[in-house]
């Protein structure tokens, strides 16, 4: 017998001395840099055909992998209770009680917080969903965040067969979209969102809580507004003439991936400050935890990467404005793009420092204080302890959150004077 195939019968027969159950040990496959002590001993069931890889891969108690169909996991975290039916699921966390359905697609730096549930057929990457969030059938949503609803009754939902169109035909993805935002959506009290299906998503956009989008909608701009139902609808002309790198909507572009990124940034304080009090009690916790707060750094950096990449696409656009437009080419387009350019440098400076910012240290403490009072009371269950939250508690944490947003937002027409009103 080969050392690899030696390797890989010794840690099988290690998990099933735990107390894993494996029902066919022969068929299963892990990793010899897979440490045994990351995977728990309680509850924990592994079904035929299943591999599991990386040394970073974490699973909790309670967890089924392999239901429906056999799973392959390559360095991801599974909180408690986590099921994994079917599919790929790679450099990803999962956080307790998610679920997701077979023939999944599951790519590096997606984040599912508690109770996210993902039926059959999904592709994911650089996805961020909240409590509870709720995803069908058949769909590809990557490179986003969901947020919105109180409880498993009362959630956000996407409806089977829908798309967000992450990819540009400039060959481009600074397409990130906001569905709700972080610092309102962490409280757990914010109406659902609804996306119905076999619709898409054209990102980069800003929807806001409470809106419903109608079932075969493609939807194209942003709603921040909220609380509203649309429909399909366009006036584009059925046919007009296409100039690849043109660029025409920069500067709604770049403000919201800047928005994503300031959104995104307060999300790992909030991991930083507020999730951290619900972990770290043991060693696979501090590594469930390490493996969250990865995953939201890795969504930043991708999202700077790929806005870098069209702000170096900007001299040619200009070019092409130019020689489109000859003398009714404005300037203030011009500026738009060439500032971008040439101040890139300074704005990927800016965001990088930004990881150092805490919000105002004032409210913060004061809304932590609230949170340890609720641990307390409630122990640390982390849904119960927000959703204890009184309205004024859960405002001051909200109000911490949006300052830090908007401090990092409102930063960026004083870099790119051509960004401002």
């Amino acid at each position: 017998m080969s050392n690899y195939h030696t390797s890989n019968h010794t840690k099988v027969k290690q998990l099933i001395r735990k107390g894993v159950r494996i029902d066919r040990p022969e068929s299963i496959t892990i990793g010899e840099e897979v440490s045994c002590d990351q995977i728990s001993d309680n509850r924990v069931v592994i079904h035929s055909g299943c591999k599991i890889y990386g040394s970073h891969t974490v699973i909790m108690s309670g967890c089924e992998i392999g239901y429906e169909g056999p799973v392959t996991i390559e360095n991801c975290q599974l909180g408690p209770d986590v099921k994994l039916n079917g599919g790929f699921f790679s450099q990803s966390t999962f956080l307790g009680k998610t679920t997701l359905g077979s023939g999944a697609h599951i790519r590096g730096g997606c984040l599912l917080e508690e109770e996210a549930s993902v039926a059959h057929t999904v592709s994911l990457k650089q996805t961020i969903l909240f409590p509870f969030v709720i995803l069908g059938g058949l769909i590809n949503f990557c490179d986003c965040l969901m947020a919105g609803g109180t409880d498993r009754k009362n959630h956000s939902e996407v409806g089977s067969s829908y798309i967000h169109f992450n990819y540009t035909p400039n060959q481009d993805k600074a397409t990130p979209s906001l569905i709700g935002d972080v610092p309102k959506g962490v409280m757990l009290n914010q109406r659902p969102i609804f996306l119905g299906g076999q619709g898409g998503l054209v990102g980069p956009v800003r929807i806001g809580y409470g809106t419903v989008i109608a079932a075969g909608t493609i939807y194209r701009k942003d709603f921040r507004k909220g609380d509203g139902l649309l429909f399909a609808g366009s006036n584009v002309k059925k046919q007009q003439p296409l100039h690849f790198g043109l660029y025409p909507g920069i500067k709604r572009i770049t403000t919201n991936n800047i928005n994503y990124i300031a959104n995104i940034i307060a999300l790992r304080r909030w991991y930083i400050d507020v999730r951290s009090l619900f972990f770290l009690r043991n060693p696979i916790e501090k590594a469930l935890y390490q493996g969250a707060l990865e995953k939201i750094e890795m969504v930043i950096s991708e999202r700077i990467k790929r806005l870098k990449e069209v702000a170096d696409k900007m001299p040619r656009s200009i070019e092409l404005y130019k020689k489109m437009m000859e003398k009714h080419a404005l300037q203030r387009q011009q500026d738009l793009k060439k500032e971008l350019f040439e101040q890139w440098s300074n704005i990927e400076g800016f965001l990088t420092d930004s990881f150092k910012k805490e919000g105002n240290l004032e409210k913060r403490d004061e809304f932590l204080d609230l949170i340890q009072q609720k641990i307390d009371e409630k122990g640390k269950n982390y849904i119960e302890a927000i959703k204890g939250l009184e309205n004024s508690g859960a405002t001051i944490g909200t109000e911490w959150l949006q300052g830090l947003v908007d401090e990092i937002t409102n930063q960026i027409p004083n870099i790119i004077p051509s960004f401002r009103p």
